[in-house]
Parts: C-alpha cells; sequence; structure tokens
C-alpha cells in the first residue's frame, strides 16, 4: 500500500488509523434543518473489501466525502482504483464492508434491503455506460418504469416521461425501442429515465465511454443544463476533459482519495466551454 491513505482528508482503514476529518459527524443527531445544511452526499470511513487474508482486495479504503447539493463531482483515477466500486456503494448497489454512507442527512448503509431498494428508486438515479435499457420496452415505456415501481399512476408516470424525453430532445423517439435509437440517443432515454423520480443525486458510471464525441458533446450539454437546475451529479470517468467540465475532481489511487480539486469559472463561464473547444 502507497501513502495515498493519508492524502486528501480521506485514511486507509487497513493501516488501523481513526482520524478521519467526518469521524465524529455520524454521532450527531440530524433533524431536517441539519439536512438541508449538510451535504446531499456523505461517506464516513468507506471502505468495502473483497476476498480474506492475504488475498484481501481494498477496492475502496477509508473514503471520506462530502458532495453538497447542486454539486457536479467527478470521480477519476485508472482502471481498477476503485472508482466504480464507490460509485455502487454511494447508490446502495453495494454495501461497505467498514464506513457509513449517508444521503440528505440519513445514514442509509445500514437499511435493510426493502429500505434500500425503496430509496435507490426514489432517491438516486443511475447511468450506466452500458444504458442497460430494457430492449422490449420503447423509450417512453423505459423511461415510466421506475416511476411505477416507485407507486406513481401510470398517468403521472406516462406525463413524467413525456416531459423528460422533451426535456433530453427524444420526444419524436418516444414509441421506438432501443435497437431502433442511436447510442447517444439510449444515453438520453438513460437519464431521462434516471431523472424520472426527480432524485437527490444521479450516479452516472462512464456515461459517454461507449459515445462518439457528437454524442459526448449532447450528452454534456444535458448534464450543464441539469446542473444549471441544481441536480447533484456524480460520474465516473476516465477521460479527463469531460472530468474538466465538472465543478470538482476527486482522483482515487489505491481505493483511496488521492486529490480533491475544485474547478472555478472565469465570468460566469461554464466547464462546458471547455468540452466545446476541443477539436476531434
Amino acid at each position: 500500500m502507497t501513502s495515498d491513505g493519508q492524502r486528501a482528508g480521506g485514511r486507509s482503514r487497513r493501516r488501523g488509523t481513526d482520524d478521519s476529518p467526518g469521524a465524529g459527524w455520524a454521532g450527531r443527531g440530524h433533524g431536517a434543518a441539519d439536512a438541508a445544511a449538510g451535504p446531499v452526499l456523505r461517506t464516513v470511513g468507506l471502505a468495502r473489501v473483497y476476498g480474506e487474508d492475504q488475498s484481501a482486495v481494498w477496492a475502496v479504503d477509508g473514503v471520506d466525502l462530502d458532495v453538497p447539493t447542486g454539486q457536479t463531482l467527478a470521480v477519476t483515477g485508472p482502471s481498477g482504483c476503485g472508482k466504480s466500486t464507490l460509485l455502487q456503494l454511494l447508490g446502495g448497489l453495494d454495501r461497505p464492508t467498514e464506513g457509513e454512507v449517508w444521503l440528505g442527512g440519513r445514514r442509509v448503509d445500514d437499511l435493510g434491503e426493502r429500505a434500500l431498494a425503496r430509496l435507490r428508486r426514489r432517491a438516486v438515479g443511475f447511468v450506466f455506460q452500458a444504458y442497460h435499457l430494457m430492449d422490449e420496452l420503447t423509450a417512453a415505456e423505459n423511461v415510466e418504469l421506475p416511476a411505477l415501481l416507485a407507486g406513481a399512476s401510470p398517468r403521472t408516470a406516462r406525463r413524467r416521461a413525456a416531459e423528460l424525453l422533451d426535456q433530453v430532445g427524444l420526444a419524436d423517439r418516444a414509441r421506438h425501442l432501443p435497437s431502433e435509437l442511436s447510442g447517444g440517443q439510449r444515453q438520453r432515454v438513460a437519464i431521462a429515465r434516471a431523472l424520472v423520480n426527480k432524485p437527490l443525486v444521479v450516479l452516472a458510471d462512464e456515461p459517454t465511454g461507449n459515445l462518439d464525441s457528437a454524442a459526448t458533446h449532447d450528452i454534456l450539454r444535458l448534464f450543464d443544463e441539469l446542473r444549471t437546475a441544481g441536480q447533484t451529479l456524480v460520474m465516473v470517468t476516465h477521460d479527463e476533459r469531460v472530468a474538466a467540465t465538472a465543478d470538482r475532481i476527486v482522483s482515487l489511487r489505491d481505493g483511496t482519495l488521492a486529490d480533491d480539486t475544485p474547478l472555478h469559472t472565469d465570468g460566469g463561464t461554464t466547464r462546458l466551454g471547455t468540452l466545446l473547444s476541443w477539436e476531434d
């Protein structure tokens, strides 16, 4: 293990230390006022270990992270550094070996399976590199499905899906199957689906990884619109140019938080300007 566990506010649990900046946070009460004042997403000493003893792999190792409401956060780092595992832990798709995950002022890593499933449906939107659309459903039906699972009426789900498909520029593709859409269009459907239940946070894992430059531009324009509207977004990306469009970049090394860099604008210009200046 390198010295990464001593950097950027994280700590390596495999070293047995317990002096992170967030160590005492979870012991305090968290009412509505605390949730409004605090970050929408927080981890405390977060770790995920696969295997045991000498074969143990610390995919995520003592990560302390705060994500304020409305921030677009890019998570970067080399392949195998724990980016996707961290995202899965944040969204309740995996459970930590150690540490805590807080969402909207509530600890969620210790929820039961049913409560965690409700949380994922109602409070977290997921966008994946491979889209994960249901092939037998139309674009509109793919977007409607999470709303129906969360208890919305069919009428409400249809209306919300129509609004979101219009927002992502696919109103005229609502009745098309995924096989009839381009990669960029499928990703826009996936983003609409992630937004249908008005989540607290959208988690995107390599959302532009399968897209060409033109489709990437479209997706990042959409993300910029969501950021302007106040949507919290955490995206994993291996592409430094995509990361540069975020408000903040955190880098992982060997499962630990190696760097945390805020990005600033000049004269109110958004980071999207960086993307639009690319030369293909």
